[in-house]
């Protein structure tokens, strides 16, 4: 069966149309590498900071919990990261919000759907090109997770997409590929966007090399 044509394109948000790693989110708080390395450990790699995305856990549950596993000296590091990493200023991923413009121009229907928490609609005005984007399904509010394929499902009911006509573009590999299975077509972003766009070109979609 021939593919049909993309209409639609679909982007991930954390190190797709910024940049985000933890790191990029704690390197103002001046921990040594001992404490950098519990605050990894226990906050970014726990339970919890999934369940925050998954919207199954509140801002001060999760706090709490993280707080029991970590030295008092790291509370207030807990504290800022959970309840507010997004006030500090943003960083945008090089090249995208000019990709995305170009995208919306050329006449693209442009969805965001991230694994983030509630907040993602607190801030994501000030990434640039937001402007362009037609929806957002945001994780916590769904109460899934990628790569779930009920969210993929959902995306497509919620906005009634055909998720034939969708190309998805994230970092995480097994988000992509549940994505196809779902009957996308689907790019890994390797924090390259003169990349990304020639896959894009490949799948017959028109950006500018």
């Amino acid at each position: 069966m021939e593919a049909k044509k993309i209409t639609t394109v679909v982007f991930d948000m954390g190190q797709v149309l910024i940049h985000w790693t933890p790191f990029s989110v704690t390197d103002h708080l001046g921990l040594s590498e001992e404490d950098m390395s519990i605050l990894l450990r226990e906050m970014f790699q726990s339970v919890e900071w999934v369940s925050l995305d998954h919207g199954t856990l509140t801002r001060e549950q999760a706090v709490e919990r993280v707080k029991t596993r970590v030295p008092e000296r790291l509370w207030p590091a807990v504290e800022e990261t959970i309840f507010g990493w997004w006030h500090r200023p943003l960083k945008p991923m090089e090249g995208m919000a000019e990709l995305v413009r170009e995208l919306k121009e050329k006449g693209y229907h442009l969805y965001v759907l991230s694994n983030a928490g509630t907040d993602l609609r607190d801030y994501f005005d000030r990434i640039p090109g937001a402007e362009c984007f037609e929806g957002i399904m945001v994780s916590a509010e769904e109460k899934l997770l990628k790569p779930m394929p009920a969210i993929y499902e959902r995306l497509a009911k919620k906005f009634e997409l055909d998720l034939g006509e969708c190309v998805f573009i994230d970092d995480a590999p097994a988000n992509i590929e549940v994505a196809i299975q779902t009957g996308m077509r689907g790019i890994q972003f390797r924090l390259d966007v003169p990349r990304l766009r020639r896959e894009l070109r490949e799948m017959e979609v028109e950006v500018s090399l």
